[in-house]
């Protein structure tokens, strides 16, 4: 039985392999988003973005939206006092509003409380049950309701002190329930699960993947998937039974098939789901129960889960109690959210937990976004050298005399030839870090060429007069910069946008394929030609960031560098402003 199941899905997965359908987990909106919301995003929307360009061909689809049933929800908005709906209304603009300022690329943006949803989830409840795999029964159990799951004994903690029981994993109190619910038999497909989890890379990273197995060596127990109406009021009904929600998790986990038009046909023109993006405290839900939900409905799970680690500030765990959870929208008035969205992914590793620390985050933009990426578009843009404002041809002579002449530019010249084949295999893998490492390292060769080349010593007026030279240097430079752009486009858009128009690279020559063209390369440009660069844009790239204590000792200094009588034209001035 399981292995027909296996082939059908195989085979199924070949015929659809033209589509590649990404998800976000959908986002609880008992809060507003904060950064480690936006980390899962901004994951998924640099993974999609590479996808188009490495493979244009193929039909990218990326889903994202807003969990706003249960429990919490219903908490949530007493304590604000507003109605469930408007409660619900208001967080899950606050989710479009910050994805839509970070370039998060979605091409849906699903609610559980639309009707669409809600018949996917009518449809396949009574799929499972006609099935035979869901039953009524009483329950008992220990509940958290901030988790919105029932734990066994084993996953729980006593305090002493208070004789209350918490969730080992998550910390939050939980409370015994008895009720009763209907039942989904997840004891019956255990071995199913455990078949799924372990075919080659289907839990990234490999850490997550032991996790699973670890939970499944033990017998799993079949599942409440419904909670009494008298309860659970702000959820979905249980089809033809008003005395029943369905429970909170099993409605969550089919937003990704409403969102592909479930149970019309469409949906298959995309499942299953090539990468599914999740936060590690929510692997048990779509490593164990999702599988377990949709190989009961006749349905393929995901061909792999991508699971991240959490975010930490300043070494401490993210939380309203102790008033420091990063809130996107703040966090971009200091380093915009182009910035924001450099950090996350270039500092962010799956496997462990991340650290947002702002000396970190000052440090690392500064240095390589300003300073690295954006000086050695300012100097190769500058009028001094460039007075002509051109993205020139390289002269083939001067250009095989550099090679020859200096180390700078052969080291240049080979980590340019590497860049595509290393940043490839580190974006298959979501290795962002190791692509800007490897992005980043090039630039930096690429600052050293430009100051062992000396171009201000060619420029009319100079110590070694030499026009074609001059052009030399800055056509490899300008064309470091637009590799580099093409390469980093999918981790930071709108910034790799303003430099390629700067230089007028056209839209059609930013692709992955056009990696392989350039002044490194053997089949050098002798017959490009040189062409304006865009004045409309901005050569300054990203502006370096300053504390406020920086700018006041600055501004100190200026006014003691003055002159005496500018000295008191400044004093009047401020004094007529006050």
């Amino acid at each position: 039985m399981l292995v027909r199941k296996i082939n059908y899905f195989r085979l199924l997965g070949t015929r659809l392999s033209s589509s590649h359908y990404v998800t976000t987990p959908i986002f609880y909106v008992n809060a507003a988003p904060h950064i480690g919301h936006l980390y899962s995003a901004v994951i998924a929307d640099a993974h999609c973005r590479y996808q188009r360009l490495r493979y244009p061909d193929s039909n990218v689809r990326l889903c994202t939206g807003t969990d706003e049933h249960g429990t919490k929800i219903q908490q949530a908005a007493a304590t604000h006092k507003v109605p469930v709906a408007q409660y619900c209304d208001e967080i899950s603009e606050r989710y479009r509003h910050v994805f839509g300022l970070a370039g998060i690329a979605h091409d849906d943006f699903i609610r559980t409380t639309e009707q669409r949803h809600k018949e996917a989830v009518a449809h396949f409840w009574q799929r499972l049950q006609a099935r035979g795999h869901i039953y009524s029964a009483a329950y008992s159990g220990w509940y958290c309701v901030s988790d919105e799951t029932f734990l066994t004994d084993s996953q729980l903690r006593l305090d002493e002190s208070s004789g209350i029981r918490h969730s080992l994993e998550s910390g939050h109190p939980v409370e015994w329930t008895e009720e009763t619910n209907y039942m989904f038999r997840l004891s019956q497909f255990q071995d199913d699960v455990r078949h799924w989890v372990q075919q080659e890379a289907r839990i990234r990273p490999a850490k997550f993947e032991k996790i699973l197995l670890d939970t499944l060596s033990e017998q799993l127990p079949d599942v409440s998937v419904s909670r009494p109406s008298n309860r659970v009021h702000w959820a979905i009904p249980v089809p033809n039974d008003e005395t029943q929600t369905v429970y909170v998790w099993l409605d969550a986990l089919i937003n990704y098939l409403s969102s592909l038009g479930y149970p019309n046909e469409q949906y298959l023109a995309h499942w299953p789901p090539a990468q599914q993006i999740i936060g590690k405290d929510i692997l048990k839900f779509h490593g164990i129960y999702w599988p377990a939900f949709l190989i009961a409905a006749g349905l393929e799970p995901p061909r792999q889960l991508y699971v991240h680690s959490h975010w930490t500030v300043d070494g401490q765990k993210m939380s309203k109690s102790k008033h420091n959870v990063v809130d996107p929208l703040q966090a971009a008035q200091q380093y915009t959210m182009e910035g924001l969205r450099y950090f996350l992914l270039r500092e962010g590793v799956a496997h462990s937990d991340g650290n947002f620390s702002h000396v970190k985050a000052l440090r690392i933009l500064n240095s390589e976004l300003a300073d690295t990426l954006g000086n050695l578009l300012s100097r190769a843009c500058a009028k001094t050298l460039n007075p002509q404002q051109i993205y020139p041809s390289p002269h083939v002579e001067h250009l095989t005399a550099l090679l020859q002449e200096l180390d700078a530019a052969k080291r240049l010249q080979e980590l340019l030839l590497q860049l595509a084949a290393r940043c490839e295999e580190h974006y298959e893998c979501n290795h962002f870090h190791l692509v800007a490492d490897t992005t980043i390292a090039t630039l930096h060769a690429a600052n050293n060429f430009f100051e062992c080349a000396k171009p201000w010593e060619l420029k009319p007026g100079g110590k070694a007069p030499n026009a074609p030279r001059l052009q030399t240097i800055i056509a490899i430079t300008m064309d470091a910069l637009r590799l580099c752009a093409i390469v980093l486009q999918p981790m930071i858009p709108q910034l790799t946008s303003q430099l390629l128009n700067k230089l007028t690279v056209p839209s059609s020559q930013r692709s992955w394929q056009h990696l392989c063209l350039s002044s490194a390369s053997s089949s050098s440009s002798s017959s490009s030609h040189s062409r304006q660069l865009d004045e409309q844009s901005n050569a300054l790239l990203f502006q370096r960031i300053v504390e406020q204590q920086d700018k006041s000792t600055q501004q100190k200094q200026q006014q003691q560098q003055l002159p005496g009588k500018a000295k008191k034209q400044r004093k009047a001035t401020v004094k007529a402003n006050s």
